[in-house]
């Protein structure tokens, strides 16, 4: 089973780990369960729980003092997420060719766009990138009568972002540093590079486990780290991945203006 790992490795923090790691998208590497762990400078910790089956993936943790189930399952095309403590859920399909959201393509270094609207890719070549072969891809993203450029160099084995270049010169580099061992797994360290004009560059690093194929381990700029802790590969029990008897679907909330959909969650 395949992601697309332009989105592993590019998403942003929001809720948690939930949305760093895996918010919107299925897993590609062995089925597993981990405890997903954030922790800031300040020591600052939440903690949550990620199962990992065949293009399913279940993540629990507590949000504003309640705990939110997110179950994305690739094979019937939706994500539900449930509320425990109400005994409800909510549910949306899967967008995207086959089901799947925007971005996920079926082999490392395929059209990146992967059918997203507003978003289109042109192949551009194949280039050395830090002596790894990349396919160069122009993208162009169109939303409210504006377009914007940039272009990426997309690893042709691991189907990650090595390169990005920004119309406003912004520019993201990504390169391997090591084979390093991180709670007994063999992982590659990569360090991530931003450079902005007029800005000091910032560095990232991730520890991408070849096996589960996905990082394991982040850390950002400011001292924040993303990991997964006590990983046991193995088969998922089926019954995690489903809707437990008695829950009752709610409609999904609309909006808060100026806010991202589904900002409220609470009825």
């Amino acid at each position: 089973m395949k992601i697309s790992k332009v989105a592993i490795w590019c998403s942003s923090l929001a809720v948690g780990f939930l949305v760093s790691v895996c918010s919107g998208v299925v897993l590609a590497g062995a089925e597993f369960s981990a405890e997903m762990i954030q922790h800031g400078p300040q020591g600052n910790l939440s903690a949550g729980t990620m199962f990992v089956g065949d293009k399913r993936i279940r993540t629990e943790m507590s949000h504003q003092g309640q705990q939110v189930i997110r179950v994305t399952d690739e094979n019937r095309g939706v994500e539900w997420i449930l509320f425990p403590e109400q005994k409800k859920y909510m549910e949306q399909k899967l967008s995207g060719p086959g089901g799947k959201k925007p971005g996920a393509k079926p082999k490392p270094a395929d059209d990146p766009c992967g059918g997203a609207p507003g978003l289109t890719c042109k192949k551009l070549g194949e280039e050395d990138i830090g002596g790894r072969t990349a396919v160069k891809w122009e993208m162009v993203a169109s939303r409210q009568g504006q377009t914007m450029k940039s272009t990426q160099w997309i690893d042709k084995e691991r189907g990650i972002p090595l390169r990005q270049e920004m119309p406003n010169g912004q520019t993201t580099e990504l390169k391997f540093v090591a084979m390093e061992n991180v709670d007994g797994r063999q992982v590659e360290k990569w360090e991530m590079v931003a450079t902005t004009p007029d800005k000091p560059e910032t560095r990232s690093f991730k520890w991408f486990d070849p096996e589960l194929d996905l990082a394991i381990r982040q850390e950002f700029p400011g001292g924040m780290i993303s990991e997964l802790k006590n990983i046991r590969v193995g088969k998922q029990p089926d019954e995690l991945f489903n809707i437990p008897a008695g829950y009752e679907r709610m409609s999904a909330p609309r909006a808060t203006p100026g806010g991202p959909p589904g900002e409220k969650i609470q009825r």
